[in-house]
This record gives structure tokens, sequence and C-alpha cells, in this order.
């Protein structure tokens, strides 16, 4: 398990393995949230979810997974209500949790635009505790509500919505197509009459306003949500014929005067100490809103930068949402286990006396490594004084960036272990030698696929939702399934092999067994299957190869384009050395541990063995190629020197989002050097290779958007 340590102290392995297990918790609260108005977690935990993640992602951008929760927004719409496709995406917000965070997110702003030492306005808002949803006017009249969904397709609440007194039926002087974006929600003094109101009809309570509101939108009956007493607030908008305004304020201010509710605490700000000063105001008022919100939302005032900045996959870069702080409590640590992750990680997770932090009960803790119990950081400094964490202390836990808690202190006073914690040197799980690498923070197993735990853990990672994500074969299954005496799976191919030794087995069927019957067994079957063709990001990220996480992947798939051409080329490539090692090195995002990790596993006669066994059971998909009537779609660009009219990023951003691959280096396949003052030897390279070479205007020139 990796849920048990630090962000700062991770390797990229267990970077991807995190991320892995994050995408899939997150997944499930959206689902239960988004999709089911019924939440099983608490808002303060599914921030932590999403805050961790954002921090792996931070420290290792090139491991960001395709199926990130960063790149996904809300939950797919349920069954009961027509869909709706948003002419413009309906986006959520990254997070900030400290001063400092939105201090970065003002300086990496001025870093995307380049600018100086002036201030940029924005805009601070409370963040409303409620249901997103869009309402499309046309010609001045309603003909269309939906919620979010999972940002791309929402659910058609038209009728429920022209319910609302808050939301109006007509526009008077608005442009002929205008959608109005905003939040459903309910007052706290209406939701204690509702479930009261409940109460005295014998009907279920609801357990807080966002599930009240949710719920109430999402009625089949219109005539129930009328009843209720939903409230609305505008913020933003979607879809538009004519421009609001030139600002965010005054566009907020344009909705005000067409008759929307907007939030009398939105504040035009001069900088960021004015976006915290209104923060810590808006902070001290929460208790007496009348509402439920659970942080403040800056956006960048300037439209026109807004746009400029534009967007990440699903969160806009010009907008932030600075969430309310954790809390602390103190409980006893009962003992340290330790668990062992799918690269042989030894990571320790401590037991706790359940205690209640932030409003939700815990019973885990991180402690990280076994420098972060023994009191010290990664390099060797003091961390807590110098204390070290024994079983049986009184620790204090805190919630905030992690969906496990984090242990901050321990009461000295209170000590009752005389001797400190030995950390393991042998795998608790098959006794093999537990070692711990020069510059590795972490110790790992070194059995390999003879240890259980790294076996199972690797097949749990196969059948992943970033992976070959088979219905009716998760973690559960995968787990009886390794044990199974008669239909065993220990590597990715038995999986394959599955139905057919099943139809073989003169013995028990899996139909005939507890848990399943013909219906799922069937179903299951069908559904590995439909997996055997399989998109080649996909195959190469489910192979579990350490350092490779699913961005690695997309990369790798792009570059090679067919898993004929990749595994060629790792076959043929040598650590260090040799035209394929080169090739592989060019990648933008590719590094020497990487690369080595890839080689070394394909070298592997075991890995390898396992690899071409599955790879036989499959139809790989390959890579989409880029399309379009872009000048560089499909092309390879390298950057080098200084860019005066854009920054890095900004070009890079700009490049792939008209189909180009950029490469951190060049080689004979690169089309394009864009090189600006100090090119250097990556100018020179490239005109002994006949590679063009653009200048920064030449390169908008091309790229310019007709």
């Amino acid at each position: 398990m990796t849920d048990g340590i630090a962000v700062e102290q991770m390797t990229e392995e267990q970077a991807r393995t995190e991320l892995l297990r994050l995408s899939r918790a997150l997944a499930r609260a959206d689902r239960a949230y988004h999709g089911q108005d019924a939440p099983e977690i608490s808002d303060a935990t599914y921030d932590a979810l999403k805050r961790r993640n954002a921090e792996i992602e931070a420290r290792f951008p090139t491991i960001k997974r395709p199926d990130s929760p960063s790149d996904r927004v809300g939950a797919a719409p349920g069954e009961t209500f027509a869909k709706v496709r948003h002419a413009v995406r309906m986006l959520s917000l990254s997070n900030a949790f400290t001063s400092e965070e939105v201090a970065e997110f003002d300086d990496q702003i001025r870093k995307f635009l380049n600018f100086g030492s002036e201030h940029i306005d924005y805009t601070a808002e409370p963040k409303i505790d409620g249901l997103s949803l869009s309402l499309r006017y046309e010609h001045g009249s309603l003909v269309q509500a939906a919620t979010r969904g999972d940002g791309e397709e929402g659910e058609n609440v038209t009728a429920n919505a022209r319910t609302i007194a808050d939301i109006p039926q007509t526009l008077t002087n608005a442009p002929d197509i205008l959608e109005v974006r905003g939040e459903v929600y309910m007052s706290h003094a209406d939701f204690a009459a509702l479930n009261t109101a409940q109460a005295k009809k014998g009907d279920k309570s609801f357990a807080n306003p966002r599930n009240a509101a949710a719920g109430s939108l999402r009625q089949l009956d219109a005539t129930i949500t009328a009843a209720r007493p939903l409230r609305f607030f505008a913020y933003s908008w979607g879809a538009l014929s004519d421009p609001l305004a030139a600002t965010q304020y005054e566009a907020v201010a344009r909705l005000s005067a067409l008759g929307f509710q907007t939030n009398p605490l939105t504040k035009l700000c001069k900088g960021i100490d004015a976006l915290l000063d209104h923060y810590r105001m808006i902070e001290l008022q929460r208790a007496t809103l009348g509402y439920d919100i659970d942080g403040v939302v800056y956006k960048v005032n300037d439209l026109g930068l807004q746009s400029r900045l534009g967007f990440r996959s699903t969160t806009p870069r010009w907008a932030i949402a600075h969430k309310f702080p954790a809390e602390l409590a103190w409980t006893r640590l009962e003992k340290i286990e330790i668990q062992v992750g799918r690269t042989g990680a030894l990571s320790p997770v401590a037991r706790l006396t359940p205690v209640t932090v932030g409003g939700v009960v815990v019973s885990n803790a991180t402690l990280h490594n076994e420098d972060y119990i023994a009191g010290r950081d990664s390099k060797g400094a003091l961390i807590r004084q110098g204390r070290d964490i024994r079983e049986g202390d009184w620790v204090q836990v805190y919630r905030a960036g992690d969906v496990i808690p984090k242990i901050a202190d321990i009461d000295p006073d209170r000590r009752i272990a005389s001797e400190p914690y030995v950390f393991p040197e042998k795998c608790p799980v098959c006794g093999s030698d537990a070692i711990r690498e020069e510059g590795d923070s972490v110790r790992r197993c070194t059995g390999g696929l003879i240890c259980a735990a790294q076996g199972m853990e690797r097949l749990k990672h196969f059948v992943s939702r970033g992976a070959f994500d088979i219905e009716g074969l998760g973690a559960k299954q995968i787990e009886a399934f390794w044990s199974d005496p008669i239909l065993p799976v220990k590597t990715p191919a038995d999986i394959f092999t599955l139905a057919a030794r099943d139809a073989a087995n003169p013995l028990q069927k899996l139909k005939n067994r507890d848990g399943y019957g013909e219906v799922s067994a069937n179903k299951m079957f069908a559904a590995i299957d439909q997996r055997r063709t399989i998109p080649l990001a996909r195959l190469i990220f489910a192979l579990g190869i350490r350092h490779v996480g699913e961005s690695t992947a997309n990369l790798l798939a792009r570059h090679y384009g067919t898993w004929e051409a990749f595994e060629s080329a790792m076959t043929a490539a040598t650590t260090g050395k040799g035209a394929a090692w080169e090739d592989l090195m060019t990648i933008d995002g590719v590094g020497a541990v990487l690369a080595a990790s890839l080689v070394t596993a394909f070298h592997h006669p075991t890995e390898r063995a396992a690899i071409d066994a599955l790879v036989e059971q499959l139809n790989v998909q390959p890579a989409d190629r880029p399309v379009g009537n872009s000048p560089v779609a499909g092309k390879t660009v390298v950057f080098t020197g200084t860019l005066e009219r854009m920054t890095r990023a900004e070009a890079k951003a700009r490049a792939e989002s008209l189909g180009a691959k950029v490469a951190g280096s060049v080689s004979a396949k690169t089309d394009f050097l864009v090189a600006g003052p100090g090119a250097g030897s990556k100018a020179t390279k490239a005109a002994a290779l006949g590679v063009t070479v653009l200048d920064e205007d030449e390169w908008l020139t091309m790229t310019a958007v007709p």
C-alpha cells in the first residue's frame, strides 16, 4: 500500500500506485455523491482525496493518469432522466488549502502569462455547497435546465428547475443564447423545516442541506420539487451568442441585472493579499450565513486573460477554490502494521482507537516510512523534535490532504512503550529480504513475483479502472481467484483463459459456486472477452512496470503507435546505449530511470514470458493519431532557448492542442525545432540533421488559428 506514504517522500513508482488507488476511490465517491445523491464519505474526506491526488500529480507531472480525478468532473448522469450534452463543458475547480498554495496559484498564472510584478485583479466569492445547474435561455426564454453530470453530459431537469423561485422563466435584454451556470442549494432554516416535516410524515430525513437539495432537484415528479424550498445562486455562464461583459465581476453584475440571485459577498480584489483578507472575512461569517459553504472561489477578473490561460482537462487555469481548513484530534496508536504493495514497498499504517476528526470517524493513519516513525525526514533532519512513534503512544491526528489521516505529533508524557519500534528487514508476507536502496525512502521486498502480496497487487492493478477495467472482476475477485484450487489466476494471461478452463473443468463450475450464478459467471466471461481488444496505452499501463503510469503509457503509445513497434523497440533497446535507447529517451517526459525500468522488464525472462503470454490473448489497438488541418498535427516539435512572446508551458500546450507531439530532445524524427535566443546545442544538432528550424514568430504564424 502507498496510502501511508507522505507525498514528499514518495518514489515515482509509489506515486503511480497511489494515483491508481486514489482514482478508484474518487470515482466511487463521485458516483455516490453526484449520481446517487448518497455520499459515502464526508466532504472533508473527499477534499483530502482530491488534494493528495493533486499533490502527487504536481510532484510527478509526467505520470498523471488518463483517468485522473483531476480530469473528471462529477459523475456520469443517471438513467432516470433524459441526457443533455452541454454546449460548453461544465468544469470543476482545483483546490488550495493554504495561503501558500494561493500564492502559488497566483505565481503560476504570472509565469504562464509572463507577467511582471504588477498585481492581477481577481474576484472572490463563497463556494456554495450545493448542486451545479446549467440554465439555457433562447431569445429570453428558459428552454432547458441540466445538471453537471460528468461535465460533458448531464440530466435534463427542466421541469423541476422551473419550480425554483430564484430561476427566472424569461429574461429581458439578454443575449439570444445564454447559458447561466450556478448552484442549487437549501438554506439551513429551510433544511431544518423540511426534516421536521419529513419526520412528521414518517419519511426519511436528509443528512445535510446539499443532499436535500440534490435529491429534491432530481425528483421524477416536479410537484415534489416545487414543494421543496430550493434556491439558486448564479455565478458563471456557458454558451453565449454575445459577451456579457469584459470582466468576471461585471459579467456577474450583468447576471444580477437580468434577474438572477448572485452572492452579495462576491468582491473584486486587487492581488492575493486582498483575496486572503476576504477569505478570512468570509470564514468568520461562515456560521451566520444561513447556508453551507466550504471555501472561497478565486477567479481572474479579466476575461481576456481567462481566455489566454485556458483550461486543463477539467479545470480552468484561471480559477481555484480555497477550501476551509481541516481539524485535529488525539487518540491512541494501538498497533503498527506493515502492508506490501505491488512494487514490494513496505508501508507502515497506524491502527488507531477510533476518533472523530472533522466530522468523520477514523481508525487508520499514515506513518509514511521508517524514517518518519523514527522522527526524521528522508534527508535525516529531525521532525517532531526527533520524537519517534511507538505502539501505544497517544498521537495527534489531522485530516488535510490525505485519504488516510496523518499523525502530526505524539504526547511523550503519556508514553507507555519503553522500546522504539523496529522496522522489519524481512517481508512480512513472503519472508524475503526487504532492502532500502540508496536514495530511496522506502524499504522493498526483494521477492518479486514469488511474493504473494506483490503478485496479487499487480493483478489488482491489471484489472483496475485505468487498465483493463473488467466489469465483475475487481480486487475482491482477484483475491479469491489467486488462491482458487480449481481456477487459479496468477498471471494476467490466466484471466483470459478462465472461461475455457471453466468449461473444461470436470469438477465444480463457476456458475455453481457461492457468489455466482449462471448469469453472473457468463457476464464476467463476456466482460473479459470484451477486453481482449484493448488500446495500446491501456495495455502498457496495465503491465504494471515500475515508473510507468497512465500519462507515461499514453506518451509511449503515441510515440510508437503500435504494440509491434513498441515491443520491438523495447526488445532492441539496451540501457544507456544504442539507437533504440536514444529514441526512447527523446520522448518528452521519459527519463533514464523510467526508460531503464521499461527495458529491464522486457529483458527479464519471467516478466517477458508473462507479457508474451498475455499479448497472445489480445487484439491491441494502435494509438490514435492526430487529426485535423493543422500543419503541425502528427509532427514532432522541440522547443529550445528563450521564448519571448509566450512561456514554454503556453507554447507546449498550444502545440499539443493542435495535435503535435512535443519532444524533449532533437533526433532524426524531429520535424520542427522552435528556437529562441540561447538555443545552443539543440539548434546545432537540428541543423546537422536537416530539421526545420523556426523562430518564435514563424512558429506563431504556422500555428495561428484561422
